[in-house]
């Protein structure tokens, strides 16, 4: 029978994550990327440490492949992912990144069909396009460009990397997840993830510590937002998901995304809305039906 608690889980999991391309557009204008990245992921850490504290314990015997898995996870996932994310929401707006990271559904499922075997069938293969045409729907739409063309160049390129970096940690997590479950996994490639940027941060040197005390009191409810419910929460749901559904189908509610996203930017950040976006996201979102029919 249909996992509707696990279905309702993801949903709710791609509302938040439409809502990180705001705050991260939000941040982006005024404080480096870098530093946004390292505030994220120590709120982030810090609540999964709490939370797994609570719930389990925090130290559970790791393997050296386990532990090596682990910290690649964390640099595509964490690391890499967030490096893209900030910087290329630095040269283009917070909708055209959500639709762009809607290609994500695709190409897990064609990674995961090569390298994890998962098997497509024709009406996951129909949805699974349908997301794709829905992305592509709302891409072609767009009319409005708050930015230059070679910023949106370079954002349009570096937001693509976040799509590579999401579907390596996706497909690859699966087996870890199963070896060690999905809260230890999130935590430990958090964790880890949130140390290579920091050591990417000191490495740049600069003004990030006088930059910090810039930072207003919305910019710091938006690094809350996107430090514990973006990360820690949305993060420990994903994998939850990808546990009990595999990555193809828990992938496919990544279409979701550019819908809330596109309608946040709109609600918070004035950018376009129009018709052919809508008209888009319904077709992504019938296209997660068929994927998980």
């Amino acid at each position: 029978m249909p996992n509707y608690a696990t279905y309702a889980k993801l949903a709710l999991v791609s509302l938040i994550w439409g809502g990180t391309f705001v705050a991260g557009r939000y941040l982006s204008a005024d404080v480096p990327p870098l530093l946004s990245a390292c505030l994220r992921f120590f709120l982030a850490s810090m609540t999964l440490i709490i939370f797994i504290s609570i719930k389990n314990n925090l130290i559970i015997e790791l393997s050296k492949s386990q532990i090596l898995r682990l910290i690649t996870l964390g640099f595509f996932g964490v690391f890499l992912y967030n490096v893209f994310f900030f910087y290329g929401l630095h040269y283009t707006d917070a909708s055209r990144a959500s639709l762009i990271v809607a290609l994500n559904p695709a190409l897990i499922a064609l990674t995961a069909f090569f390298v994890e075997k998962e098997k497509i069938s024709r009406t996951n293969l129909i949805g699974i396009m349908a997301c794709v045409i829905g992305a592509i729907t709302v891409i072609l739409s767009k009319s409005t460009i708050t930015h230059s063309s070679s910023e949106l160049w370079k954002g349009d390129l570096l937001i693509l990397g976040c799509v590579i970096s999401w579907v390596i940690y996706t497909v690859f997590a699966k087996k870890i997840v199963l070896e060690i479950g999905p809260i230890h996994t999130v935590t430990y490639s958090v964790i880890a993830g949130t140390g290579m940027l920091f050591m990417a941060l000191i490495f740049q040197g600069g003004d990030s510590i006088s930059a910090m005390t810039l930072i207003t009191q919305k910019q710091i409810w938006s690094l809350v937002y996107l430090g514990i419910i973006g990360s820690a929460l949305a993060y420990i749901l994903y994998y939850d998901g990808i546990q009990n559904i595999g990555a193809t189908k828990a992938g496919g509610f990544i279409a979701l995304n550019p819908l809330s996203a596109v309608i946040l930017s709109f609600l918070i950040l004035g950018e376009h809305l129009s018709i052919s976006m809508l008209l888009g996201g319904i077709i992504a979102i019938t296209g997660i039906y068929f994927c998980n029919k």
